[in-house]
C-alpha cells in the first residue's frame, strides 16, 4: 500500500507527520510522493488563521479528486483543522474516511486498517498527554537538520490564538525521552537540532516545577555529533537569565533567539492578553544584546489587531527602526471564531491591515540589508542545503538561519559540495535578505 503525506503548517505539526511516517514505515507501507498512484494520502491540517484554514480545505477537497482519478482509497485528515472542525468536516467533505486529532496521531495505522475495510473512523482524544511516539521517525528535512519537540499545547492565552482549543493545556516531553530522541537522531546523521513547542521558554514547568530549559540545553549539548542546537518560539518575558547563561556556557547552542512580540504598543499588548509591555520588551531586547553581542534577534508582528490606529502603526514601526531586529516576519491579524478577539470592536480592514504589514516588511528590508552588510569580509561557518542549477553556487545557512523562514548565503566555489555538508566561507557581499559569499 503507498501512503502520501502533506504537512501543512508549522514545524510542530512538521514533527507530528514525521512520527506518523515512522510509524507507518515501521508496519510496512510504502511512502510516495505521487497522488495519482496512492492508496492512502493522509493531510496533516492547519488553521492558526485564516489563509492556513484555507489552504488546509483546499488541499483536502484536491486530494479527494484522486477517489476517481488515481487509486486513492482512503483520505485521512490530521492535526488541527481536524481537532477544531471534525464534525464540519464530516458533513461537508464526506470523501474523508478518517479524522484524528491533535492528540491521536498514534492511531494513525488503525485508522488506516479501519478505512480500508470501508469503516469511518474518527479520534479526538482528549487534550491531556502526549501520544506514543515511534521508535523512530521519519525525517522530512533532508537528514542533517530536524525540529524536535520537547512540549506540546500553550497556557497563554492570547486574545487572538486558538491553540489552546486545538492543542490544550501545556504538556512538556520528559527530558529522557526529549534526550533520547536527540541521541538517535544525531546517531542517524543530523547535525543541527531545533528546538520547538508553542513556547519553549516554559519547558519543565509542569513536570519539574521549574524552567528547564537551561538544563535540558546541557544535557543535548553532550551528544557527540551535533554542531548546532537552535532555540525557536521564546517568550519575551519567561527568557531567564538562567537560560541567557546556558546559551553562552553551551558552544553548540546557536546565539539566536525566536522571541515573538507581536506589537509594542501598551493598549494593543494588553488587548491581546500578552503579557509584557513596551518598556519590558526594549529591556529584554537590550539586555539579550549586551550578554550576547553576536545574538541574531527574530520576532514576529501582528497588523491590524483590533483597535490599532494609524499612530499604533507608526509607533510600532519606530520601535522596528529603533530595535532593529536581525529577522522579522509580520502578518495581519486574522479574526477566528472562539478567540477573545473575534468579536472586539474597532476592527480593521483588511486593506489596512495588508498594507501596514507591507510598510513594515519594507522597513525592516532596509534594516536587515544594513545588517548584512556589516557581514562583509567576516567568516562564517556554513551548512550548505543545495546548489544553484547550472552555476558554480551553493545555498547554505550560517548559525543567523533557521530553515525556511530566514535567508541564505549563496556561496561561489568550483568544489564538489554535498546538502549537508559543514562550510566555512567569506562574506563578500549582501542583498536585501541574503548574503554572498566564497568558500574557504
Amino acid at each position: 500500500m503507498k501512503i502520501l503525506f502533506i504537512s501543512l503548517g508549522c514545524d510542530k505539526n512538521l514533527v507530528d507527520s514525521e512520527n506518523m511516517l515512522g510509524l507507518l514505515s515501521a508496519e510496512g507501507y510504502e511512502i510516495t510522493d505521487d497522488e495519482t498512484v496512492a492508496d492512502i494520502i493522509v493531510v496533516n491540517s492547519c488553521c492558526f488563521i485564516g489563509d492556513a484554514k484555507e489552504e488546509s480545505i483546499n488541499t483536502i477537497l484536491e486530494m479527494a479528486q484522486y477517489k476517481q482519478t488515481g487509486s486513492l482509497k482512503s483520505l485521512i485528515v490530521t492535526g488541527c483543522l481536524a481537532q477544531r472542525y471534525a464534525e464540519e468536516i464530516k458533513t461537508e467533505i464526506p470523501e474523508v474516511d478518517a479524522i484524528l486529532g491533535t492528540n491521536s496521531y498514534d492511531e494513525i495505522a488503525n485508522a488506516i486498517r479501519e478505512t480500508l475495510q470501508a469503516h469511518h473512523f474518527c479520534s479526538l482524544k482528549p487534550l491531556e498527554g502526549l501520544p506514543n511516539d515511534p521508535t523512530k521517525r521519519l525525517l522530512t528535512t533532508g537528514g542533517h537538520f530536524a525540529y524536535l519537540k520537547i512540549a506540546e499545547g500553550c497556557n497563554k492565552n492570547c486574545a487572538y490564538c486558538v491553540i489552546p482549543s486545538v492543542r490544550g493545556r501545556y504538556r512538556s516531553k520528559k527530558m529522557e525521552d526529549i534526550i533520547a530522541e536527540a541521541k538517535q537522531l544525531a546517531d542517524n546523521g543530523v547535525k543541527e537540532l531545533i528546538l520547538v513547542a508553542q513556547e519553549t521558554t516554559l519547558y519543565g514547568i509542569d513536570l519539574y516545577q521549574k524552567k528547564s530549559l537551561p538544563d535540558l540545553l546541557d544535557a543535548l549539548n553532550e551528544i557527540p555529533g551535533l554542531l548546532w542546537i537552535r532555540i525557536l518560539y521564546c517568550y519575551p518575558e519567561e527568557i531567564t537569565q538562567e537560560l541567557i547563561d546556558a546559551m553562552k556556557r553551551n558552544s553548540k547552542v546557536c546565539h539566536y533567539l525566536d522571541m515573538p512580540i507581536q506589537h509594542c504598543n501598551d493598549t494593543i499588548l494588553r488587548a491581546m492578553n500578552r503579557k509584557t509591555n513596551k518598556a519590558q520588551l526594549v529591556e529584554q531586547i537590550n539586555h539579550l544584546r549586551e550578554e550576547i553581542p553576536d545574538i541574531c534577534l527574530r520576532t514576529t508582528l501582528i497588523t491590524g489587531f483590533p483597535g490599532e490606529t494609524d499612530e499604533m502603526h507608526e509607533e510600532m514601526m519606530q520601535f522596528v527602526n529603533d530595535m532593529e531586529f536581525d529577522r522579522l516576519g509580520a502578518f495581519p491579524y486574522s479574526p477566528e471564531e472562539n478567540t477573545a478577539a473575534y468579536s472586539m470592536p474597532n476592527q480593521v480592514e483588511e486593506e489596512t491591515k495588508l498594507t501596514w504589514r507591507d510598510e513594515i516588511m519594507e522597513l525592516e528590508q532596509e534594516v536587515i540589508f544594513d545588517k548584512n552588510e556589516s557581514f562583509v569580509n567576516r567568516e562564517l561557518l556554513c551548512f550548505i542545503e543545495g546548489k544553484v542549477a547550472d552555476e558554480n553556487v551553493y545555498i547554505g545557512r550560517t548559525y543567523r538561519d533557521a530553515p525556511n523562514v530566514d535567508g541564505y548565503i549563496f556561496i561561489h566555489t568550483p568544489e564538489v559540495l554535498m546538502t549537508g555538508d559543514v562550510v566555512r566561507a567569506k562574506v563578500t557581499g549582501a542583498y536585501e535578505y541574503d548574503l554572498i559569499g566564497e568558500l574557504l
